[in-house]
């Protein structure tokens, strides 16, 4: 009888990070570093954690993830701030905007640039 138990977590690629909820997966989030089991981006836990949020209201947001890789998030942000200051940097809408060339319409939708 096999009486090993699996973890409820289980992740089958990626690369490890050190933390034991964060990951890097090619193709996820730019490889950026996530949430490992989910498509959350560090940079984003640590903007919800850099407002304000506490670790209960980002659970709200993402109630898929346990409280323990969101402390990990938030514990990897502290560990590796430049680079996830970047990547909040990165993912900034006038970035993002700028980069892509979009422009926002008066009811806030994002606009494409049209071909000449």
């Amino acid at each position: 009888m096999d009486t090993a138990i699996a973890s409820p977590i289980v992740e089958t690629t990626g690369t490890r990070t050190g933390h034991p909820y964060i990951v890097r997966v090619p193709g996820v989030c730019g490889g950026r570093p996530i949430v490992r089991g989910s498509r959350v981006a560090v940079w984003h836990i640590a903007r919800l954690f850099k407002a304000g949020y506490t670790v209960d209201e980002i659970e709200q947001e993402y109630p898929h993830l346990p409280p323990a890789s969101i402390y990990d998030a938030i514990s990897y942000y502290l560990d590796h701030q430049d680079e996830i200051e970047r990547d909040i940097a990165e993912n900034r809408i006038e970035t993002v905007t700028a980069r892509h060339r979009l422009s926002i319409d008066e009811r806030g939708f994002l606009r494409f640039p049209t071909s000449a």
